[in-house]
């Protein structure tokens, strides 16, 4: 088998061993019910199935309150149009059918099917989709040649009351665009003044320049080229599709009609843009050559005679890819979750649009780590978003669910988009409801002032920008105000527009007080006072900590550049502990949220050192809004095996039932009983009400392995670990941390004050 492109980085083995193993295919099913009982078997199918059934057949919009339709869509193809391979077959489609399955639940939490239509005949195609149809919430049209597609498309929308979407010509349309609002905005070209010639006029291309007309380009600055030249009004054999885009224009030829060009939309085979086309273009000309696997003219040709254009293609091995897992994930989680009767033009364009948005947003640290560390920030390399951006599945559905409401089309209007936004989140990040109830919290509470103290290092300048963006608080950043801007500059954030507060230690007009008073504090440890100016001066954990204990700032983040251990004794040694500090690490999975302690400060505690963890993690636990329900964790089940750790934990149970706390707790046990109340049947002495929620470890080493574990797994997202028990609220990143980990402990610092304050 020949490789497909000379830039593939993989084998044609590697491919087929990646869909043959360790299962054939890449897509299963999974319940969502539970199947562990008899009356489970009987909820689930016979006999209590019989009254979902009765529901619907009164009335079938019930399908979406009682079966997974409202959730679920369709990929549909005949494989007349496979990738860029032609017709192969039905059956030969079904990789890619399973790939696109596999892209909706990924990217929007969709869950997605394919169906492979043994026929070519369109009527035949139509007919057979539109008996099945109702299957589905949406049905996702994929690799069916053009014409035909137009009809198919076209025809079962009509037929049907759900979104149909033809992903090949609609898909391509959103991400190109997106990328050309982009791009305009780059060069400072209008949409309604600019130049565009498309080359290809098949389906991908004839949508792309329709959609690029709904958002402003001008239909007589258009010029439409097909393999027999260019599409001019008058022109024979030229099918109902392409007569629509047909212009008044002397070029006859692809090469003419480019000459003065400001954009050119290449949809159609490789080499099909020449250098000499390229070079006779506008000033700074905007290339989208994305033909697949090899577009019509590479970037490195294009650099070659343009220093000054912008260039987008298909491929990920390049830069600005129009990738089609941008849009259609996100399309159709909009109109699912609105219940839209179809994709209109509305919903196309508010998606665009969305995309060119976010494009134009600060670039999360997630997505330089799925491009092995490449920085990326809008520009002239960055148009389109990446398809690893996290926020996709929150900022784009409900731009289309709001378009889907504006026209009409839905039949279940979002009430509070906000809290969409929240749901939204949730589906793939677990973490996310958590957090939108800590952020909202601070957000209500009274403004806190945030030391940032490594504030010269880039993701802590980004991280404090997104601080502030959010509205989470006021960041105070350390470090040279010179290198700082300049940092910032580099990232592409403006200090002067967000107004950004900068503290330099070495020239702070609290330098002398904060000398004066740590020396005071530490002049009987073995310190002299040039010691402490020196740590003042050149340490900023020093010196933001200080900040915090004279009242100058709220709270504190730190850690990025330092370890744990290094970072702690520094703070330390200017805050005191008010109560038992603890690291408490935040585990969410499957559904739930767990509390593990103690997770980075006490190695081998004791039981009266146990006993106090537990205490601190509940009161947090609380704070947190949560009722704690505390589990002793050991390798044995109440004595047995007997050993010293278990007696240390038993010991802690007893110490906590002579002091009489107000939370529930029980001891010691392995997880399952912890965890599942359901096996807890011999032993029926247990206190727990229900299912443990704060975890309690013997030792550090079993708290921080079993949470690393869990979260290498890919069982579960950990948040933390946080630092509870200090005078005032620091919290300590791990050593490079990102800057989406930074900003959620600058909002749990900020929180854990509130907190504090108020109690």
């Amino acid at each position: 088998m020949a490789d497909l492109t000379d830039k593939q980085t993989f084998s044609d083995e590697d491919a087929l061993e990646f869909h043959r193993s360790p299962t054939p295919g890449k897509i299963s099913m999974a319940p969502t019910k539970p199947m562990a009982t008899q009356r489970d078997l009987s909820l689930a199918y016979s006999p209590g199935v019989a009254i979902p059934v009765l529901a619907i057949a009164a009335d079938a919009d019930k399908a979406y309150d009682y079966t997974s339709k409202g959730n679920l869509v369709a990929v549909i193809s005949n494989g007349t149009a496979i990738l860029g391979l032609g017709n192969l077959g039905h059956m030969a489609s079904k990789p890619v059918m399973e790939g696109k399955a596999v892209l909706f639940k990924r990217f929007a939490d969709v869950d997605s099917f394919d169906v492979e239509v043994k026929t070519t005949d369109p009527d035949e195609f139509i007919t057979v989709v539109k008996n099945i149809g109702d299957t589905w919430g949406g049905i996702n049209l994929e690799d069916i040649k053009s014409p035909e597609c137009f009809v198919i498309e076209s025809e079962l929308q009509d037929l049907l009351d759900i979104p149909v979407f033809h992903d090949d010509q609609h898909g391509t349309a959103i991400i190109s665009t997106a990328g050309l609002i982009n791009a305009c905005h780059i060069t400072g070209k209008r949409l309604e003044n600019i130049k565009v010639v498309l080359a290809g006029a098949g389906a991908a291309g004839l949508s792309s320049i329709g959609l690029m007309k709904a958002v402003g380009v001008r239909a007589e600055n258009t010029v439409i080229v097909d393999r027999d030249g260019v599409v001019y009004k008058g022109r024979d054999n030229v099918d109902q599709w392409k007569a629509a885009h047909a212009t008044d224009t002397p070029h006859r030829t692809l090469a003419e009609a480019m000459v003065g060009a400001d954009v050119v939309l290449g949809l159609s085979a490789k080499g099909a843009i020449t250098k000499e086309m390229v070079a006779s273009m506008a000033p700074n000309p905007i290339i989208f050559a994305m033909a697949n696997p090899d577009p019509e003219i590479t970037p490195e040709d294009v650099a070659s005679v343009r220093s000054d254009a912008i260039m987008a293609t298909g491929r990920s091995d390049y830069v600005n890819q129009v990738n089609n897992v941008l849009g259609f994930p996100y399309i159709f989680r909009g109109a699912l979750d609105v219940r839209a009767r179809q994709v209109n033009h509305e919903m196309k364009v508010a998606c665009a649009q969305a995309l060119a948005a976010l494009a134009r947003e600060d670039v999360p640290d997630e997505v330089a780590m799925a491009y092995r560390g490449r920085k990326l920030r809008f520009g002239p390399d960055y148009i389109i978003p990446s398809p690893f951006d996290p926020r996709l599945i929150w900022y784009i559905p409900p731009f289309v669910a709001q378009a889907a409401m504006d026209t009409g089309v839905a039949r279940k209007p979002i009430e509070d988009m906000d809290a969409y936004r929240t749901e939204l989140r949730s589906r793939l990040d677990p973490s996310a409801a958590l957090m939108q109830n800590i952020s909202g919290a601070v957000r209500a509470a009274p403004n806190k002032r945030v030391v940032f103290a490594e504030g010269e290092e880039t993701a802590v300048i980004r991280a404090a920008w997104g601080f502030k963006q959010a509205e989470l608080g006021t960041p105070i950043l350390l470090g040279r105000e010179d290198l700082i801007r300049q940092n910032a500059a580099e990232a592409g954030l403006d200090f002067d527009a967000m107004g950004m507060e900068i503290v330099n230690a070495r020239v702070s007009e609290h330098n002398v007080d904060y000398t004066d008073w740590l020396y005071a504090r530490l002049q009987r440890r073995g310190y002299l006072r040039r010691d402490v100016q020196r740590m003042i001066n050149q340490d900023r954990n020093y010196f933001g900590a200080a900040m915090v204990a004279r009242g100058q700032a709220d709270c504190m983040v730190t850690g990025v550049t330092r370890n744990f251990n290094m970072v702690l004794k520094e703070v330390r040694r200017v805050l005191d502990v008010k109560n038992r500090m603890i690291g408490l690490s935040i585990l969410l999975a499957k559904g739930r949220t767990l509390f593990v302690a103690d997770t980075s400060i006490h190695e081998l505690p004791n039981a009266e050192e146990l006993a106090e963890i537990a205490i601190q993690a509940a009161e947090t636990v609380k704070k947190l809004g949560k009722t704690p329900r505390v589990a002793f964790l050991s390798y044995s089940t109440f004595g047995n095996p007997p050993g010293d750790r278990g007696e240390k934990v038993r010991e802690a149970i007893r110490i906590l039932d002579q002091r009489g706390v107000d939370f529930e707790y029980e001891g010691e046990m392995p997880p399952e009983l912890a965890l599942d109340p359901e096996a807890r049947a011999a032993y029926p002495f247990m206190r727990l009400s229900g299912h443990a929620n704060v975890l309690v470890m013997p030792a550090i080493h079993s708290a921080a392995i079993s949470t690393r574990l869990v979260q290498s797994l890919g069982g579960a997202t950990v948040i933390g670990p946080l630092l509870v028990g200090l005078e005032k609220s620091v919290q300590i990143v791990s050593l490079g941390a990102s800057v989406s980990e930074i900003i959620t402990a600058a909002t749990f610092a900020a929180y854990d004050e509130g907190a504090a304050v108020e109690s």
